[in-house]
């Protein structure tokens, strides 16, 4: 495809999106599901227009991923409703941890044993396709400031979540095709990849969340008639608890998802203070009354950079599912990789959720829900291209390119098809 006609394509792709057509709302189809259907209709399933290879484009790939899970991470942390407690974030804490931690466990299982992958291939498949979407779950994710409905809350802080706490068990499948099992390799994975990296990370976020709050809320303070730039500032927080992040070898995912938190949490605790006695009343998000409301006191760089962040998240899922939709093939459906979505979405999900959520407390309706909606995206997308750029062995990288792309396909078609009825009914009942 010529730059032209790509110009063309993707205006009319907004053009479309931003009008929002009546057929499009009858017929209950999530963005992601136009997009993929655009990228499928161009790509070598059908008219052949393009053809976008991820194993020559890896590295392309894998920073495009890496930028929209960025941004959604910071929208999705500066979006949570409840100040963390034990007792408001325990659900999704058992998620991102405990559930994912079984999700690997069970993927590898059967990717060692019924797809016949080596050990560190099977346990890195499992990494891959363990974290929830935090790019591709708009529908079910909290939909802004204020919003303490208990399923957006908990799916969204999982995503959050389990974005960064996925990372040691991609590390630990690398590191098992380089070297064998062997105390001293999980000695070394246990302490830097999972306590060091882990820990880090949520220092990290806590303290450059608190510190931009800090200054923002010291400079308008003396400066009130300058306008701040809030997209910079909410970038720039983006940016720098990443590369603090990797500097240190700290997940940097974790660590934006935590900073974001701690800046709204910080720009919140700061204006109350200043104002004593006029505070908004807060209340935590509870599983046995969703429709319970917060009234929140004004933020200030947490708010006003999340609509110049929204809109770049959501040109991020036009281009990456498009490109997707460029990736497949008609033999790209194995029984094997269908196999396998079927068995994360159907058997995994639901039972390490269960497994996670045991002692939680949790209502039954809740968790059979967050069972179901276990969509995986594009998070999944960048852990396969840091894979394949870290140095895959050839014919490993296409099988594992084949496994994702088509269950990260069938998430969108399966999920994207069930989460308006489904929510729906939620509301309903």
């Amino acid at each position: 495809m010529t730059n032209s006609v790509w110009f063309v394509a993707i205006g009319t792709l907004l053009i479309l999106m931003g009008t929002r057509p009546p057929v499009l709302q009858r017929l209950n189809l999530t963005p992601s599901m136009v997009y993929l259907s655009v990228g499928v209709l161009l790509g070598p399933l059908m008219f052949g227009v393009f053809h976008f290879n991820p194993l020559k484009q890896a590295h392309f790939l894998e920073v495009l991923a890496e930028l929209a899970v960025l941004l959604s991470l910071f929208i999705a942390g500066t979006k949570m409703p409840v100040p963390f407690s034990w007792k408001a974030w325990r659900v999704p804490m058992r998620l991102a941890f405990i559930s994912m931690t079984i999700t690997v466990v069970l993927t590898a299982f059967f990717g060692y044993y019924l797809l016949g992958l080596p050990l560190g291939a099977a346990i890195l498949l499992g990494a891959i396709l363990a974290p929830t979407d935090p790019v591709l779950a708009t529908d079910v994710q909290v939909r802004h400031m204020g919003d303490t409905d208990p399923l957006r809350f908990t799916l969204t802080s999982e995503a959050g979540m389990n974005d960064g706490s996925a990372f040691p068990f991609v590390m630990l499948g690398l590191l098992l095709l380089g070297s064998p099992l062997s105390d001293e390799l999980l000695g070394r994975w246990v302490f830097k990849d999972v306590l060091w990296s882990t820990a880090s990370a949520i220092v990290v976020g806590l303290v450059t969340g608190r510190l931009l709050a800090q200054l923002v809320r010291g400079q308008r303070s003396l400066e009130r008639t300058v306008p701040l730039l809030d997209d910079f500032l909410g970038l720039g927080l983006i940016g720098l608890t990443y590369g603090v992040c990797l500097l240190i070898d700290g997940w940097g995912f974790l660590g934006v998802f935590v900073a974001a938190i701690s800046l709204r949490q910080s720009e919140t605790t700061l204006a109350q203070a200043e104002k004593p006695g006029k505070g908004a009343e807060t209340a935590a998000a509870s599983f046995d009354q969703p429709s319970e409301t917060i009234r929140h006191l004004p933020t200030e760089v947490s708010k006003g950079s999340l609509m110049f962040k929204e809109s770049l998240e959501r040109l991020s899922e036009l281009v990456l599912v498009v490109l997707l939709g460029g990736m497949l093939f008609d033999d790209s459906w194995s029984f094997r990789a269908v196999g396998l979505g079927l068995f994360l979405f159907v058997i995994v999900r639901p039972a390490s959720v269960f497994l996670g959520l045991i002692g939680s407390g949790a209502p039954w309706r809740l968790q059979i829900l967050v069972g179901w909606f276990g969509v995986r995206g594009i998070g999944s997308l960048y852990y396969l291209m840091f894979a394949v750029v870290f140095g895959l062995p050839e014919e490993l990288a296409l099988e594992l390119i084949h496994l994702t792309l088509v269950v990260v396909v069938l998430s969108i078609i399966i999920h994207g098809l069930t989460v308006k009825p489904m929510m729906t009914r939620w509301w309903g009942l």
